[in-house]
């Protein structure tokens, strides 16, 4: 055991034991069935011809091999036996064949067929998506001049901040008991939103002093918990439905005043519809056979989710102290950027196909990215005007909430919400103790959140093993 140990069969010992007739070498044999091969005697050297018709034969199949060990268990899955390959092609065994067939054929690596994209959107269904978020703001347009919100929007502010960081970590919980099925993600909904409705209301009613507020801010919680249930089990065309009363009520307003019944019975049929659909949907998912039911997820799996959801609304409520309109651009604006989120994910995929080194994937990650916030924020560039808001105010915000999406979508939860939180609480803390820079702060910490943000989208999604 002096000397290393041989790795294949049939190495010099096995040529110093084996049977020799001296001789010629014989012709190529005749080309028979391999049970009625005769005994013959073994070759002085390979068959060249047998070798390169055998090659010609399985060269698509020999050329995509980076090893001749792959060779060989082709060799060895097509059936070739060892007595065909000493008295046919006249290689000791299958090792030695295997690497003759391989130097013989020309490396080959075809191009994968061409497969169906998983991430690709559903075009309707985001373009929906974002309507539907800014739809509620006719309620709105309809009842105010019957209880006066201006005076009372502080109580309605608190509750909507309660209702989305409910809504995000509620959500983020539903979509992993859908793993277990549709009847386990219905029981989480069932349970928690008419739990997120009542803490938003108690919330607010400190600040409504009591009366029709309290009720509007009570209105308000339960519509945004139903329309999460909605929206999560995909029943999107349910939740427009619902909300066509408001779409009626608002479009002839220009030119037609509906007096003060309509005005408060609309967005109220609109929440009952609202409400109906909800259940009906809960009901179907309910109905649902159970399924093997495994562990439940931890609580605080979601709490990033609902970190980030709590954060996004202090900076949106920020921007729209100043500039009401730019909130109604962010809402329709969410439509795009789902849409935007699935295409990521579907061009990053390529890229995997098209790279073949690491550095070479950062770079197109890079650009992918890039690519997507220049086609988010495009739009927002000449509505900004519109909106009385500064354009980078607007498309710095624009910007953090979806490299934040975009981390949450490959489940890196916690730095946008650690980041969403720091930007939120400086921009905050500054707008209300009124210190410099002033409404200059808001702009500042959205442009540094999505630095921070992008960066982190590169350094966690510029690999190839999220993507995979």
């Amino acid at each position: 055991m002096s000397g290393p140990m041989a790795l294949e069969p049939g190495g010099a010992e096995q040529d110093t034991l084996a049977l020799r007739l001296a001789g010629t070498r014989p012709g190529r044999p005749r080309r028979t069935d391999d049970s009625t091969l005769a005994l013959r005697a073994a070759r002085q050297g390979p068959d060249e011809d047998e070798v390169s018709r055998l090659a010609a034969e399985l060269a698509d199949r020999i050329g995509p091999a980076v090893h001749p060990y792959e060779v060989a268990a082709l060799l060895e899955a097509d059936g070739l036996s060892a007595d065909v390959i000493r008295h046919r092609y006249g290689h000791p065994n299958l090792f030695s064949l295997a690497s003759a067939l391989y130097e013989r054929v020309p490396r080959s690596f075809p191009e994968p067929a061409p497969t169906r994209d998983p991430w690709r959107p559903d075009h309707v269904r985001c373009l929906l998506r974002g309507i539907l978020f800014a739809l509620p703001g006719l309620a709105y347009l309809l009842a105010a001049p019957l209880w006066h919100p201006g005076r009372h929007a502080p109580a309605l502010v608190v509750a909507g901040i309660v209702s989305w960081a409910w809504g995000q970590a509620l959500g983020h919980r539903a979509h992993l008991r859908m793993v277990a099925g549709r009847r386990e993600a219905g029981r989480t909904l069932l349970a928690g939103a008419p739990l997120g409705a009542s803490l938003a209301t108690a919330a607010a009613a400190p600040l409504t002093g009591g009366g029709p507020v309290l009720w509007v801010a009570a209105a308000q919680s339960a519509y945004l918990a139903a329309a999460g249930v909605l929206l999560v089990l995909a029943r999107e065309r349910w939740l427009l439905a619902a909300l066509s009363p408001l779409v009626a009520g608002a479009a002839v307003l220009p030119w037609w005043e509906p007096g003060p019944w309509p005005r408060a019975g609309l967005p109220l049929l609109a929440l009952l519809a609202t409400f109906a659909a909800t259940a009906l949907a809960l009901r179907a998912d309910l109905a649902v056979p159970a399924a093997a039911d495994g562990p439940r997820p931890r609580l605080v799996a979601s709490l990033p989710y609902g970190l980030f959801g709590l954060a996004a609304a202090v900076l949106v409520l920020l921007e729209g102290r100043r500039h009401p309109y730019a909130v109604i651009v962010l809402t329709v604006s969410m439509g795009p950027a789902e849409w935007l989120l699935y295409r990521y994910r579907g061009w990053s995929i390529a890229a995997l196909r098209r790279t073949a080194t690491p550095a070479g994937f950062l770079l197109r990650s890079a650009l992918i990215l890039g690519g997507c916030l220049l086609a988010y924020l495009a739009p927002l560039l000449p509505a900004a005007p519109l909106t009385g808001a500064g354009p980078a105010e607007l498309l710095l915000l624009a910007a953090t909430l979806w490299t934040a999406l975009l981390l949450q979508a490959f489940g890196a939860a916690w730095p946008p919400a650690g980041v969403c939180l720091l930007a939120a609480g400086c921009a905050g803390a500054v707008t209300v103790l009124r210190t410099p820079p002033g409404p200059a702060v808001l702009p500042l910490c959205c442009g540094a959140a999505a630095l921070c943000l992008s960066a982190c989208v590169l350094r966690l999604l510029g690999r190839p093993a999220p993507h995979l």
